[in-house]
């Protein structure tokens, strides 16, 4: 008899066609989170975005009521700050106030942020709570003697003078940020390092600089968008040769009026490369931000 074999094939589990071209539906929380976060971002974004807007307007355009939104672009506001007033001056001053502010605070807070995270005491935390507490008080209440001793020691309208308040008023923040990052690092680490014979200069160096270096980072560029930022101080202790790019915001305001192109302009030239500064560098941020939040 003739034998026949018989080959069973595979079968392949085709969905319906109606079901691959159904539309995707997204759950309605989804939705609502997702419009509420686009509202939330524009609605942020809105002061920043009227100010671009509205420092390539001529005056008329910025006070025309209802606001223009359809105009022809036009540098002339950025061409008259630079004429009536030396940006590049306030923007140097700004730029070595907060660099040199910021690495003069991190050589103090590192070592009494070590101390403190390392070599704890039953008043560390008394101690940290009072630093802390000091940013509490309105920097109005300390105006009148920090002038008098700035201008008794001819610190006033230098560098110099600004360079410290700024250290002294990031101080506290520093110290709390760096304590927060050392305390994460295993103190079992420094042992063996001082077992092998480090000495503190090689422990610190060799060491506590690379487990740190994140917590540094965050550290120092956080205190230094605060010290590009800083208005208060910066109005009160300078002028026309030491002040930052807050005191040449402050000049277009005039007994004459206020002249909203030029001061836009001004402010844009001012805020723009600490803006540009915080994007590139906002995780590290974030994270000095966030330090001890999560175990």
């Amino acid at each position: 008899m003739p034998t026949t074999t018989s080959s069973t094939l595979p079968t392949v589990d085709t969905a319906p066609a109606e079901i691959l071209l159904a539309p995707r539906r997204f759950p309605l929380a989804l939705v609502v989170r997702t419009l509420v976060a686009w509202l939330v971002t524009l609605l942020l974004f809105f002061p920043l975005g009227f100010l671009i807007a509205t420092a390539f307007k001529t005056e008329l355009q910025a006070i025309a009521v209802p606001t223009e939104w359809l105009f022809s672009p036009t540098l002339e506001n950025f061409h008259e700050v630079q004429a009536r007033s030396d940006y590049l001056l306030y923007a140097t001053n700004s730029l070595i106030t907060s660099v040199v502010s910021t690495v003069l605070g991190l050589m103090i807070a590192a070592p009494a942020a070590y101390s403190m995270a390392f070599f704890r005491s039953k008043r560390t935390r008394d101690i940290l709570m009072w630093m802390l507490s000091t940013k509490m008080m309105p920097a109005v209440g300390a105006l009148v003697p920090i002038y008098v001793l700035a201008q008794q020691s001819a610190l006033l309208d230098t560098r110099t003078g600004l360079i410290i308040v700024f250290t002294l008023s990031n101080l506290p923040i520093m110290v709390w940020m760096l304590y927060s990052a050392f305390k994460d690092i295993p103190p079992e680490i420094l042992e063996a390092a001082r077992m092998d014979g480090a000495t503190l200069w090689q422990e610190a160096y060799k060491v506590l600089l690379p487990l740190g270096m994140g917590g540094l980072a965050s550290t120092g560029l956080l205190c230094l968008v605060l010290s590009w930022n800083e208005a208060f101080w910066s109005l009160n202790l300078s002028s026309a040769k030491a002040g930052t790019l807050a005191t040449l915001i402050a000049s277009y305001a005039s007994p004459e009026g206020l002249f909203w192109a030029k001061l836009s302009a001004a402010s844009l030239m001012a805020i723009a490369p600490i803006v540009v500064f915080g994007w590139f560098s906002q995780k590290q941020l974030v994270q000095g931000l966030t330090f001890g939040a999560v175990k």
